[in-house]
């Protein structure tokens, strides 16, 4: 999961390359922020000694995958960026929320006897 948001977040630079210049410290800028975020709490996330640390991060990072979700939404609709593109973008998104979502669920099990 890690491996995807990294690679989700490196083609989210490259569609916000595109963006008018006027947006790039605006909306290109928390686009960017948001799927950076994704994969930097993973791995914050599973350095952590504990569980309860880990579900933390995780937790994070679904809420940074929501915000990335509304900007490209937004970015497609304001005509930033390829709509074909940002569905492309979203499709991968929205694998990468429900293996967080798995993950979570996962966390948030008892340990077993």
């Amino acid at each position: 999961m890690w491996q995807k948001a990294t690679d989700l977040a490196v083609d989210v630079y490259a569609a916000t390359d595109s963006f008018p210049r006027q947006e790039l410290y605006r909306l290109a800028g928390q686009i960017r922020r948001a799927a950076v975020s994704v994969p930097s709490n993973l791995a914050e996330g599973a350095a952590r000694q504990s569980t309860a640390e880990y579900l933390r991060f995780a937790s994070i990072a679904l809420g940074s995958a929501a915000e990335l979700e509304t900007q490209l939404i937004l970015a497609g609709r304001l005509g930033y960026c390829d709509r074909v593109r940002v569905d492309a973008l979203l499709g991968r998104l929205d694998e990468i929320r429900r293996m967080l979502a798995a993950l979570i669920a996962q966390l948030k099990r008892p340990p077993p006897r």
